[in-house]
């Protein structure tokens, strides 16, 4: 009892020492906190609908409660979200207490992006000090790909306030090895699961090392302990997961993003080992990489990735640091005890960082930039802790030697990285580069105190320089799509698809990309392989958002507007839209069109139900033709909107959801021969009420 008595009291918490409580610490929280709230809730509605594929899912949850459980994407219930619903729920009361608008919808997003930097520093906080803690949550708040997804209707803002959690529940595990925080770390990382499915796992390693190397009590407990941990982990997804399961098949939505109706398929599938894989049955195309040196649908894979155009400006500004300080502070601690709090720290935050980067630089199947907000927290974390650490021990040659190391990397990085976007404050970089290496060169000597002090404040403001920079233009700029990427326009970014930015427009592959055909083979000319030499429009050439802003999207839609296509929503007219809510309440649903996509945008226009055939990529087997036969001879769709699904309104160029064969494709085909098609407004309307003469 005494000896580990003896080994936990090694490093004592700051917090239980009101020394280390600073005067001015508090007021500094409450302008971080103030000032991150006003940043993220500021213009908000700025980003419309954001992804309208979730937005038709919130705005069906808000008058359908079965919807709310389930997530689906209308108020009808044909058909789920590809992700579980958790993210859903914040979002959805908003609407149900402010009304369906902008604004009400992305509000518990922006506030969860307030709370994960307070959360964040109080986690760091705890352990490494006021500074630290400051440092990591200022890091954390203006990091591009975090201002961007906590003002963003995606799950992935959710999914990183309960990473945050998990890791603040095993902090509190480590100082006193009580049972209950191991319970919360497991139950935390189970919503997570109802967040975003198996990505939070990506967290679970760096978590359970740490508490087998650190954990206070006997090893025997120890692992126990973590098996508690994994049960209430368990217990905190399978809950909804069971209920899920077992519910009548005729009496809930289609699972979307599954094959057979199964959201286990759904988790381990299309969710899970086809992302690190590729192999992703019902996605839009082929992962990996692709034969003769091409890159894949989803980019290049390996080490740099996170380096690469597409990712860079999103989230690479403070790796290089952030794994020089973590190096270098582990080693400060090389002698500690084994219960040491900060060395567990390191372990925690540093794992959690070099677990999910190199998931995310390997994985072969679906992967976006935005992804990479999952890597923010550990970054911030450890930039915060190492920049701290290392200062209090200056005095040290190498450890000054460090210190200048990681600001040199950081300013080689901020280089490298705003000269993609060399429009883009052309005065920043050169002014980053030239009092960054003044700075540098100051760290490596020894200076008088007050000197030293505000060596270290540039070093800080110079480092955050570019990411501070990004983020203010991410919030000065609005973003729809399913693929949204913070900053500005940067050479060889990732335009597939949408999502970028507003204004601008034109299509994908304008802004430097290829047209589909010439060497990016979209369309299989020039005898290249789909995807081969470029991949999608926009790839390899293309900006942020150089083909996604303003609706971008696949060639042959209409450039996010009319009938959409499978990655842009619709954007009906006021007739289209007036037409469709005409004796709504009549049917169960006013119109059905091919993908999630199409259909978003009529439903969030009449906020009526449209039945998505196909989920979002429009290959999910729902509904089949004899079901859709079915809901028309009762009289259950008004109309079939024509156009929209994979690209082109009709046989899809891309073998997705309008491929020869598929439930979509043949769904299409039955309408147009059976019924007539009239254009209102460029959109083409099938009247399922009124078939053809025999």
């Amino acid at each position: 009892m005494t000896a580990t008595l003896t080994e936990r009291q090694v490093v004592p918490p700051p917090e239980r020492d009101t020394a280390s409580k600073p005067r001015w610490e508090y007021p500094a929280v409450a302008a971080l906190l103030i000032g991150t709230a006003i940043a993220y809730l500021w213009n908000l509605s700025v980003n419309g609908w954001a992804n309208s594929f979730y937005a038709a899912a919130v705005q069906a949850g808000s008058v359908s409660w079965k919807a709310f459980f389930f997530g689906s994407s209308d108020a009808a219930n044909s058909i789920t979200v590809d992700k579980t619903p958790l993210s859903l729920w914040p979002m959805e009361i908003s609407v149900r207490v402010f009304g369906l608008h902008s604004w009400s919808m992305l509000l518990p997003q922006a506030l969860i992006g307030v709370a994960s930097v307070a959360l964040l520093w109080a986690t760091v906080r705890r352990v490494f000090g006021a500074h630290a803690g400051l440092l990591a949550g200022l890091a954390l708040a203006v990091t591009p790909v975090a201002a961007l997804m906590f003002r963003f209707n995606n799950p992935d803002a959710l999914l990183v306030l309960l990473m945050i959690a998990a890791a603040w529940a095993m902090t509190r595990a480590v100082e006193d090895g009580r049972w209950r925080w191991l319970l919360y770390t497991g139950l935390f990382i189970g919503l997570g699961f109802l967040t975003k499915q198996l990505q939070v796992l990506l967290v679970v390693p760096a978590l359970a090392l740490t508490y087998l190397v650190a954990g206070p009590p006997k090893l025997g407990k120890r692992i126990a302990q973590l098996f508690a941990a994994g049960a209430a982990m368990v217990a905190g997804a399978a809950w909804w997961v069971l209920i899920a399961e077992f519910w009548p098949v005729d009496d809930r939505p289609y699972f979307g993003g599954s094959q057979h109706n199964s959201i286990l398929e759904l988790t381990f599938g299309y969710n899970g080992l086809g992302r690190l894989n590729g192999d992703e049955t019902g996605s839009v195309g082929p992962g990996g990489e692709l034969p003769a040196g091409g890159n894949g649908m989803w980019g290049t894979t390996g080490i740099t990735r996170m380096f690469e155009p597409q990712q860079g400006g999103q989230i690479a500004w403070l790796i290089p640091a952030a794994l020089v300080l973590m190096v270098a502070t582990l080693v400060l601690r090389g002698k500690a005890a084994r219960t040491d709090q900060r060395r567990a720290g390191l372990l925690l935050w540093g794992g959690w960082l070099l677990v999910t980067g190199l998931v995310f630089s390997f994985m072969k199947g679906i992967f976006h930039q935005y992804y990479t907000i999952a890597l923010a927290p550990a970054i911030a974390a450890l930039v915060g802790i190492g920049a701290v650490m290392l200062w209090q021990e200056r005095e040290k040659r190498w450890v000054r030697v460090a210190l200048a190391l990681a600001l040199g990397v950081t300013i080689a990085t901020a280089w490298m990285l705003l000269s993609r976007s060399s429009s883009f404050q052309p005065w920043l970089r050169w002014t980053v580069a030239a009092v960054g290496v003044v700075v540098t060169l100051a760290l490596l000597v020894r200076l008088p105190r007050k000197v030293e002090i505000a060596a270290a404040s540039a070093a800080v403001l110079i480092g955050l320089a570019g990411p501070i920079a990004y983020t203010v233009d991410t919030l000065g700029t609005g973003h729809e799509g399913p693929i949204p990427s913070a900053g500005p326009n940067v050479r060889g970014g990732f335009g597939f698809g949408g999502g970028g930015r507003h204004g601008g427009g034109g299509a994908p592959w304008q802004n430097g990309g290829t047209a589909p055909g010439q060497n990016s083979g979209m369309h299989g000319q020039n005898g290249t392989a789909p995807g081969q030499n470029g991949g999608m429009p926009g790839m390899n050439g293309a900006t942020h958002g150089g083909g996604a802003r303003n609706g971008g999207g696949m060639p042959g839609g209409e450039m996010g507007g009319g009938a959409g296509n499978f990655m842009m929503a619709s954007k009906p007219s006021a007739q289209v839209t007036a037409l469709l809510s005409a004796n709504g309440d009549q049917f169960t649903w006013v119109a059905a069109a091919i993908g999630s996509n199409s259909a978003a945008g009529f439903q969030l226009a009449t906020q009526l139900p449209v039945m998505p055939v196909g989920g979002f990529n429009g290959s999910d087997p729902s509904p089949t033709l004899e079901q859709f036969q079915r809901y028309v001879t009762d009289g259950d769709i008004h109309y079939f909107i024509g156009g929209g699904g994979m690209g082109d309104g009709g046989e899809g160029r891309m073998g997705g959801a309008n491929r020869s064969g598929s439930h979509s494709s043949e769904i299409t085909k039955w309408v147009q021969e059976h019924y007539t098609a009239q254009e209102v407004d460029g959109v083409t309307l099938y009247d399922l009420t009124a078939p053809k003469p025999a």
